[in-house]
């Protein structure tokens, strides 16, 4: 899933000001699993918004609130142009890329991010989700057991553990596994040890034609593949 955190208030207001009347839109997948722009997180931005408003003395703005089930889905996007009549601008609290559909799609519309994107990541525990994919492109989880040394290893090294690893952690964060142990106690316990010994040669991500795209086989028509 795509984590990420809703910005700051000041920031928020900041963005908004120049606008009359401002649609906050949640999503219904990622963000709301995050707890960054899901149903809830759009009402009680409402009510923060109003509070900072009364605080400051003014009522220049009118808020409306929508969640969509998706926003990165061109499917649940059609809802929104019989919704954004008289709408001076749509605060976003969806990805980055949920922000980037709706201004497709409404080319005339003001289009705001109301999050901060971090990471694809996992949950960890209630209200905890750490980074476990970077989206590289490369993925070699098959000869790591399934750890992705990338966004695990501090260093993002691909051939390990480098010298700083002692008992299990990582030089640069006592409290951290190393990624590259746990690595090869999982190879162990596989009975896949062979697999450590491979050299994978440094990649350049700067090399890394974007934007990228995929087209199923399944969904191609006779379109062209630019990823």
């Amino acid at each position: 899933m795509i984590v990420a955190e809703q910005k700051p208030l000041d920031e928020i207001v900041r963005m908004i000001s120049p606008y009359e009347n401002v649609m906050i839109i949640g999503c219904g997948t990622c963000m709301t699993v995050c707890d960054a722009g899901g149903e809830n997180e759009v009402s009680f931005l409402h009510d923060a918004l109003r509070l900072a408003q009364t605080r400051s003395g003014t009522s220049n703005h009118n808020f409306y609130e929508l969640t969509l089930k998706r926003q990165c889905d061109p499917e649940f996007l059609e809802l929104l142009e019989e919704r954004v009549n008289g709408i001076d601008a749509i605060l976003s609290l969806g990805c980055g890329i949920g922000v980037q559909a709706i201004a497709e799609k409404l080319a005339d519309m003001v289009v705001l991010p109301g999050v901060n994107t971090s990471f694809m990541g996992m949950t960890k525990d209630t209200g905890i989700w750490d980074e476990r994919c970077a989206a590289c492109g490369a993925c070699r989880l098959e000869d790591t057991a399934g750890i992705c040394p990338i966004t695990r290893c501090t260093k993002g090294i691909l051939n390990g553990p480098c010298a700083g690893t002692k008992n299990g952690k990582c030089e640069a964060n006592m409290e951290m596994d190393c990624a590259w142990i746990q690595i090869y106690e999982r190879l162990e316990r596989l009975h896949q040890l062979e697999k450590i010994r491979r050299y994978y040669p440094l990649r350049n991500f700067r090399a890394i034609p974007r934007p990228r795209r995929i087209v199923s086989v399944a969904g191609d028509a006779g379109g062209d593949n630019n990823g």
